[in-house]
């Protein structure tokens, strides 16, 4: 999910969007990448917030606006929880590695689904009622850039002052 750098300084709205989004997406990736096992597990506050949790969280969190809000599948069918916290667990067979590549399948199966909408679209599978693609873009680079910043911090912790 590499990006080639800044999202497009001109182009259309649309573009500039998921541009802005796959950057975000590819940030909290990078925080991740190269982390020891030991490391993207360490809890260094009392939330449940630590690299490798921070990045399941995100596959929920694109899991809930894409394959379930936009594209109609249920939690249940998807095997998710209806809670947010366990979203931040991982179990001992959570590799960095294997975390990485199940959130970039879910970021590419998003895309995918998003693909079919324009922006106005109305996601009708959310409890807040209808929300268009537009917000739900918008949402999900707010809230990656959330925890791509956490992540960041994390990982300079982790690392002593390292930089990436």
């Amino acid at each position: 999910m590499e990006t080639s750098g800044e999202p497009s300084l001109i182009a259309e709205e649309r573009v500039q969007l998921e541009e802005f989004l796959d950057s975000t997406r590819a940030e909290l990736v990078e925080a991740v990448r190269g982390l020891t096992e030991e490391q993207a597990r360490r809890r260094l506050v009392p939330s449940l917030t630590t690299p490798l949790g921070l990045l399941k969280h995100a596959a929920f969190a694109e899991r809930v606006w894409f394959h379930v809000a936009l594209a109609g599948r249920t939690r249940a069918e998807l095997g998710m929880p209806e809670q947010v916290d366990p979203t931040f667990s991982f179990t001992d067979e959570d590799t960095v590695e294997s975390t990485i590549t199940e959130y970039e399948q879910v970021c590419a199966e998003a895309r995918e689904i998003a693909a079919g909408f324009s922006l106005d679209d109305l996601a009708r599978h959310n409890r807040r009622g209808p929300l268009s693609l537009r917000w739900i873009y918008l949402h999900m680079i707010e809230e990656l850039a959330r925890h791509a910043g956490h992540a960041d911090i994390l990982r300079e912790q982790i690392l002593g002052g390292e930089s990436r």
